[in-house]
């Protein structure tokens, strides 16, 4: 796999991507500071989650849709993701300091529209998330791109994973397809990680890494030395 000319792989320094998520608090400002941020620590990549809240959750006040703990308890899903969200109008200015700053820019799809607005951006991958890769059209839809894909397998089965890797490949037996052990916990506890999906990973899929939540450094550094390039 190749990313803005940096190689991928077996034998490479692990790929390094600094996830700011809904880090930047709602302002673009902000998201920029975090961009170089993740240049001057030394990160290859900043990822941002392209998703608005009526693509992502329903606004309903059904009980389904009402979180029940953390600091967010009582409130409704529609509202965290409307305040978590970044505006798809920021993305031309976040790829324009990222390129400035000499650090590749990327993110996390969540339907076809997400996709249509990161093309026109020549965004250089599409990163799947772990509640995303049951998808399969969307999988499909980002495959078509011919970018490279990155799949978080969360909570996934063997059986979703492998039709994960299937709609990414469309049968052409492609190389640049990158599957991340995930453990959907926020944080994860140390105890929790199971390094031996990653090894199963990296046995049966195309190329693998690790989607960390833990609060250090250490899972990182110990799925490295297992192998893990992303």
């Amino acid at each position: 796999m190749k990313m803005a000319g940096r190689e991928i792989g077996s034998g490479q320094p692990p790929y390094i991507v600094a996830e700011v998520s809904a880090n930047h608090l709602g302002s673009l400002d902000e998201a920029k500071t975090l961009i170089r941020a993740a240049r001057l620590a030394g990160a290859d990549a900043v990822k941002f989650q392209a998703y608005t809240a009526d693509s992502i959750t329903l606004d309903c006040d059904n009980p389904d849709f009402i979180v029940k703990e953390g600091p967010w308890k009582g409130r409704r899903l529609y509202e965290l993701y409307t305040v978590a969200q970044t505006p798809f109008e920021w993305f031309p200015a976040l790829f324009e300091e990222a390129k400035r700053h000499g650090i590749t820019a990327f993110a996390s799809v969540f339907d076809t529209s997400s996709i249509d607005l990161l093309e026109k951006l020549d965004c250089p991958a599409y990163k799947i998330a772990s509640m995303e890769i049951t998808d399969i059209p969307l999988i499909k839809y980002a495959a078509k791109t011919g970018k490279p894909l990155i799949i978080s397998t969360g909570m996934a089965s063997k059986e979703e994973i492998y039709d994960a890797s299937f709609a990414a490949d469309m049968g052409q037996t492609r190389k640049d397809i990158a599957f991340l052990h995930c453990i959907s916990g926020y944080p994860t506890p140390v105890g929790e990680i199971s390094f031996g999906q990653l090894q199963k990973l990296q046995r049966f899929y195309f190329m693998s890494g690790i989607s960390d939540h833990t609060l250090g450094w250490e899972v990182p550094v110990a799925a490295t030395a297992l192998g893990a390039t992303i």
